[in-house]
């Protein structure tokens, strides 16, 4: 029993020595942690940095995107509103050479009924011109 009463008188000592260094690893562990939650800290800084400035670029890239595509909205309008404008001057154009045609026709002396004919309402702007051409042509020739 002498020697177990020994090895438990033995064993605080034994503790108390160990304890220095555990006492230092804790206080290294310690400083470690405080500067790994200052690293933590300073990372998620940046991180909310980093989000800021791109909410901030995706921002103006939005706004810009929204003006562009006002712009281009009022361009295509207008593209319309000049290709509505052509068609009804091509159209009112049509009447007029389709009317001329028919003056031409009706004036002929010779009463020609193939050349009232010829001029038709529904044709391409190449065809109206050669029917006004073709019209001249036979006027000049009599």
């Amino acid at each position: 029993m002498a020697n177990s009463d020994s090895s438990t008188a033995t064993l605080p000592i034994a503790l108390k020595e160990n304890t220095v260094p555990i006492g230092s690893k804790i206080a290294e562990l310690n400083e470690s942690r405080s500067d790994l939650l200052n690293r933590i800290q300073g990372l998620k800084q940046d991180l909310q940095g980093w989000r800021s400035k791109l909410d901030t670029q995706v921002k103006i890239h939005r706004d810009e995107l929204s003006e562009l595509k006002k712009s281009l909205n009022v361009e295509v309008d207008q593209l319309r509103k000049e290709f509505q404008e052509l068609k009804s001057t091509l159209q009112q154009q049509q009447e007029d050479v389709t009317a001329s045609l028919r003056n031409l026709g009706l004036q002929d002396s010779t009463g020609d009924a193939k050349g009232a004919e010829e001029p038709m309402l529904d044709v391409e702007d190449q065809e109206v011109h050669a029917s006004v051409e073709e019209v001249i042509e036979k006027r000049d020739e009599n």
